[in-house]
């Protein structure tokens, strides 16, 4: 859920200079919010009160930079400051609360400066507002929003262009409009669109404005916020957990049809002194009531107890509360007594329909095997079985396909990694030379094998992005191809075991100089295709342009930078040896003293930065959460499913094996035997499971070839997983039926011929 005005906002990526135009040149848009996030990140400087001259420093993720728009679009609240004017001013800063306290305690926020250094350098900025905590639930959650206004001054860019404000190339920034009321969203799309082709013709590609309300879990545009979900996601385990609850209606339905028989009687009787049909079915209603309310506060107390662990499996912040805060429960509420007045009521309806002569007569009253009932059960059964074996063919699918990602071989090297993040405190000219120090004292200890200094790390995004990278002859639109630009050392290669098809890696002093001054850069096989180079031999030695001339001095062999989901981008590697960040390639034989005597040296080198770090293979792993989850969920909704279709075979047998109860004392008094018995009773329903299997084999077998198109990297789907879903329902099914068959094969014939 993302905090905004409820009515006419709409969000859309484009450059930062298009926006105040769009606002200028069309009376539809009211108003207009530039956000930049992850840009701002950086530590954060403070004077310590307490001690004159001393400093504290804080290293921030979840910083934005947002025009002075942001308090007055968005219903954020303020403690302090004035929404109109909090971000209006270069160099302001509005903070959390929760970060305002920390930084100043509980002294007079507003006023008060601090310094942040992030990649536009070394900034003093002053508190001019202080808003309440962004809430969990809150797409946009930042720890403090910087003045965007601060990038309009050149001098504030530490030199980089792209982020002018004035600029309309790159789209760093999202936009965020507030259009007029009853202002036609596809006609003013259409209009920006038109004036995107007049300021470059040569781009073909349109803007989408997409509503606020579909941000977080809308499908048209790539959701840039880490709360972003996925709808399709969100209405398959709604479905799954409507249809496990429908099951579990319609299996109450069985064993309260099966039951009845033994009621027969008391209704018979019930009937004979006086008792209405009426009456009956309100005590039948009343029955299923009270087990509704019982299961619903059952399935409270249920969620309650696991609502931590089910929290920490998410990875999102669930909570009861949240629910009796949003209408959801008048849903809730109106589906339980439906589900109540449903189930029960068929129950009280064909039970109370027994005639009390053919009861005490000694009969059920019900015709055996009647046709709608029957059909009804048998339909029920065919349809659980298959939702189970689907569930099931799903979970092996995702099993393996989250087994072959993580082991499948992804070109580089992953295990025993570590990555430290590179210093943003300090003098640009005394952090080089800390850096050749610490790369000498590090590069000296026993257990480090290789070290290198990288912009990019296989798991993370690249350095950037950019197009305009052409070789001689190009083509049409081949300035318009996009490569991700990753930059690297002569080391980088080696310490990932990254192999080279042709050419050569960078030497120490082309990687000292930088690419600007190198002119050269590396390639990998992707990105020699998409230049158009018949061979990687060809491309090694040949010259590109990119504002300036750069010699192709190797090609990279294809290796998975990011995850399997994805194809191998082209990439562009640029020399430079100093900055970024550092990567260790050590031995693990004792971390944790290894660890704290990194961290002393780094803290030496580059004092009041913090010693922050990661290994690859574990942040590379994490790419694969999503797919964890699908494969826990579906195995954990599998099981479900089939104890519950377990549950509604057994109440068809119960059923079953009541009506037939005659039939079988005949059968065992002319000579069946015991073996006999079990066939006849387990026949039908295993005929039904049968069924089910060639029903949802297919439906399976489509909806993950589907499923695994996402991937560009994918298993084939094999014949074992179908049958072995279907071997695992049949044993299943046969062990359920099993026991109500052997008690009706071991049941003596004398009871149930009593009466005859």
């Amino acid at each position: 859920m993302l905090e905004s005005r409820p009515t006419g906002d709409v969000f859309v990526q484009m450059a930062p200079a298009i926006a105040p135009l769009i606002k200028k040149e069309f009376s539809e848009v009211k108003a207009y919010c530039r956000v930049a996030e992850g840009s701002a990140n950086g530590i954060i400087t403070i004077e310590n009160p307490g001690k004159k001259g001393s400093v504290q420093t804080f290293r921030e993720d979840a910083l934005a930079y947002a025009d002075g728009s942001f308090f007055t679009l968005f219903t954020f609240p303020l403690l302090s400051g004035s929404p109109q004017t909090a971000l209006s001013e270069t160099n302001t800063i509005a903070l959390s609360a929760l970060r305002a306290k920390k930084y100043f305690g509980s002294e007079k926020v507003l006023g008060k400066t601090l310094t942040i250094n992030n990649q536009f350098g070394k900034t003093l900025y002053t508190v001019t507002a202080v808003y309440k905590d962004m809430p969990e639930n809150s797409d946009l959650k930042f720890s403090a929003i910087l003045s965007l206004q601060t990038l309009a001054n050149p001098a504030n860019l530490n030199g980089n262009g792209w982020a002018r404000l004035d600029g309309f190339d790159g789209s760093y920034v999202s936009n965020f409009f507030q259009l007029e009321d009853h202002s036609d969203k596809i006609a003013l799309e259409k209009k920006i669109n038109t004036l995107k082709q007049k300021l470059d013709s040569q781009d073909k590609s349109k803007f989408l404005l997409q509503p606020m309300s579909q941000i977080h879990l809308g499908s048209s545009i790539d959701d840039p916020y880490q709360t972003s979900g996925s709808l399709s996601f969100v209405y398959l385990l709604s479905g799954i957990a409507v249809l496990i609850l429908v099951i579990a209606w319609f299996n109450y339905i069985n064993l309260s049809t099966a039951a009845s028989l033994n009621r027969a009687k008391e209704v018979g009787i019930r009937k004979v002194v006086g008792a209405g049909r009426f009456q009956l079915i309100n005590q039948f209603l009343g029955e299923s009531s009270l087990l509704n309310i019982i299961g619903f506060a059952v399935a409270l107390l249920l969620v309650y107890s696991v609502q931590k662990s089910f929290n920490d499996f998410t990875q999102k912040d669930f909570s009861l509360e949240g629910l009796l805060a949003d209408p959801s429960w008048i849903a809730a509420a109106t589906l339980l007594v439906l589900g109540a007045f449903l189930s029960g009521g068929y129950v009280a309806f064909s039970v109370t329909s027994l005639q009390p002569v053919q009861i005490l007569k000694g009969g059920s009253g019900l015709k055996p095997n009647a046709g709608k009932d029957s059909w009804l059960r048998k339909v029920l059964v065919v349809a659980q079985f298959s939702v189970s074996i689907i569930l099931i063919i799903a979970t092996l699918v995702l099993y393996r396909q989250l087994q072959y990602m993580q082991n499948k071989d992804l070109g580089f090297k992953a295990e025993q990694r570590l990555v430290i993040n590179g210093p943003q405190l300090g003098d640009g000219k005394l952090l080089e030379t800390s850096s050749v120090l610490l790369d000498n004292q590090v590069s000296a200890l026993p257990y480090i094998k290789n070290i290198c200094h990288t912009g990019i790390v296989p798991g993370t995004y690249y350095s950037f992005n950019a197009a305009g990278i052409v070789r001689q002859g190009e083509k049409p639109d081949d300035a318009k191809k996009g490569y991700a630009m990753g930059i690297i050392d002569d080391r980088y290669l080696s310490v990932f075991q990254i192999g080279l098809v042709a050419g050569r890696n960078f030497t120490v002093q082309e990687a000292e100089q930088a690419w600007e001054k190198s002119g050269k850069l590396m390639i990998n096989e992707s990105a020699a295709r998409q230049l158009g180079f018949e061979t990687s031999q060809k491309a090694a030695g040949s010259i590109v342009s990119w504002g300036q001339p750069f010699e192709i001095v190797g090609v990279v062999k294809d290796y998975n930078h990011q995850g399997l989901q994805k194809a191998v981008d082209p990439i562009i590697f640029m020399p430079r040896r100093s900055g970024g960040k550092l990567v260790l390639q050590l031995s693990t034989s004792n971390m944790q003293r290894q660890l704290k005597e990194l961290e002393a040296l780094y803290k030496a080198a580059y004092p009041g930065n913090p010693f922050e770090y990661f290994f690859v293979d574990q942040k590379y792993n994490e790419q694969y959460n999503t797919e964890k989850q699908y494969s826990q969920v579906f195995a954990l909704a599998s099981m479900l499913a089939i104890f519950i279709a377990c549950l509604g075979l057994f109440g068809l047998a119960s059923y079953m094996t009541e009506q037939r109860t005659k039939e079988i004392g005949v059968r065992k008094v002319l000579g069946a035997s015991i073996a006999d018995i079990l066939a006849l009773v387990s026949k039908d329903f295993l005929q039904l499971v049968l069924i089910s299997i060639v029903i949802a084999c297919p439906v399976a077998g489509y909806l993950m070839k589907q499923w695994l198109q996402d991937f560009a990297y994918q298993i084939d789907l094999a014949w074992w997983m179908f049958a072995g879903a279907a071997g695992l329902v049949i044993v299943i099914a046969v062990l359920t039926v099993g026991f109500q068959s052997l008690k009706a094969a071991l049941m003596n014939p004398v009871q149930s011929l009593r009466n005859e």
